[in-house]
């Protein structure tokens, strides 16, 4: 299937309609209430009910997820064969895409001081709705931003999370740092919203770190017009707006990446954090200052973030229980929306466990059934290719707690905050919106 055509059949489906909306505002709203502050899981029960898959708030795929924005935008400025989804935006002339990583709509919502600028922006999210958008499934950062730049949902891009095994090599591929080395246009084929835009006529340009000009994440997710390194956030701010009026009509993408980076390292609630707040939110005003006119600009994020304490009851670890690891052959994915792989012939054994092991607290699916409840995209959107790079049990958190793997994954199991799930802490991203 082309790109084109996967694209206009997310447009199209966009679930059974009404009762669909209604049931999933109920199941956000059931997860906004479980995860705020102060709220504390039941009790262990002898005979515990797993988590009814229906209840997990999927993301707006084809409606208002991050794989709709750029398509949007594009379409808007005359690109063929893309749609605008995300129908309360205007056109622009000119769109700039400034995505800062990790930055959560829940976390600008609970920082106001230290974000006086985006928190003034709060209103102007989603074409002046008030409402974010969703990240999609997992919410972490090689899927979000293949979503970002191919406008497709992560079923048919085929990055599907953090690590993923390759069906080819029966290895795990880490698809942020991509090890091991795998042809990056062989494993997501498809053009990017950057190269159809260039192809029509628009100025198109990404501003980024010097260190992402040539990773295989840039080249199958972000590639299309021009890459232009600059270290500070000063610098990419300055140089987005002087790409943005470089065309009657242009495209561009700039890029930070510390806010996560301070949030996985010391917590979404750590001095650190909040100075990288504080740095973002001028950074942004920076930008907005600089529009030329006919010009959007759009802040948004690729997940949330949320911290887990680091006690027995949060942290799951992998590695040392018998009964998570009986019949694994590989664990993929990350603490918070795991792909776990089984030893052939005991997939229903391996999802039996992690049921009633975990199923309190995760949202716990066999690969089919997850395909079919539309985590990675609407059913019917799965690239064959991608199917095996599923787990055959595929857990996501609906409680503050992870799955660590404190030996084959040490630094991962010794980071503060955390991300990947559908829950609204690490699922809403903002769109927040400036016009010139």
């Amino acid at each position: 299937m082309s790109a084109e055509a996967v694209r206009q059949d997310q447009g199209q489906d966009r679930g059974p309609g009404k009762a669909h909306d209604q049931a999933r505002d109920q199941a956000w709203g059931q997860v906004r209430e479980v995860n705020r502050p102060g709220h504390q899981s039941p009790a262990y029960e002898q005979d515990p009910v797993p988590l009814a898959l229906h209840t997990a708030p999927l993301p707006e795929y084809g409606s208002g997820s991050l794989a709709d924005l750029l398509p949007t935008l594009a379409a808007g400025q005359g690109v063929p064969d893309l749609t605008a989804n995300i129908t309360e935006l205007t056109p622009a002339d000119r769109n700039c895409v400034f995505l800062i990583d990790g930055l959560g709509w829940e976390q600008i919502k609970a920082h106001p001081d230290e974000a006086p600028y985006l928190t003034s922006l709060l209103g102007t999210s989603r074409g002046n709705t008030g409402r974010p958008l969703t990240a999609g499934f997992p919410a972490t950062t090689a899927t979000s931003l293949a979503s970002v730049g191919t406008g497709l949902p992560p079923a048919a891009h085929g990055l599907p999370g953090y690590t993923v095994r390759d069906p080819a090599t029966g290895e795990l591929m880490n698809q942020l740092r991509w090890k091991p080395w795998t042809d990056p246009h062989a494993w997501q084929p498809y053009p990017t919203v950057f190269q159809l835009a260039e192809a029509a006529g628009v100025h198109t340009a990404q501003v980024s770190s010097p260190a992402f000009a040539d990773t295989p994440l840039t080249r199958i997710a972000l590639s299309g017009g021009t890459f232009h390194g600059r270290l500070t956030g000063e610098e990419r701010m300055d140089l987005a707006a002087g790409q943005l009026a470089a065309g009657d009509r242009s495209l561009v993408y700039t890029y930070y990446s510390e806010v996560d980076g301070n949030g996985h390292r010391f917590g979404v609630d750590s001095d650190a954090w909040r100075g990288q707040l504080m740095y973002v939110d001028r950074l942004v005003q920076r930008l907005a200052a600089q529009l030329p006119p006919r010009a959007a600009l759009y802040v948004t994020a690729d997940h949330g973030m949320i911290d887990i304490p680091f006690d027995e009851r949060s942290r799951v670890d992998f590695d040392e229980d018998w009964e998570l690891k009986a019949g694994v052959a590989l664990l993929g994915g990350e603490g918070r929306a795991r792909h776990v792989y089984a030893v052939p012939g005991a997939e229903s054994d391996v999802l039996a466990v992690w049921r009633e092991v975990l199923g309190e607290q995760f949202w716990v699916a066999s690969r089919d059934e997850a395909v079919a409840a539309g985590w990675f995209g609407p059913p019917g959107m799965l690239d064959e290719r991608v199917y095996g790079r599923l787990g055959d049990v595929i857990a996501a958190a609906h409680d503050d707690v992870v799955i660590t793997a404190s030996v084959r994954e040490p630094n991962e199991s010794a980071m503060v905050g955390m991300h990947g799930s559908m829950t609204p802490v690490e699922q809403l991203v903002p769109l927040l919106e400036v016009r010139s």
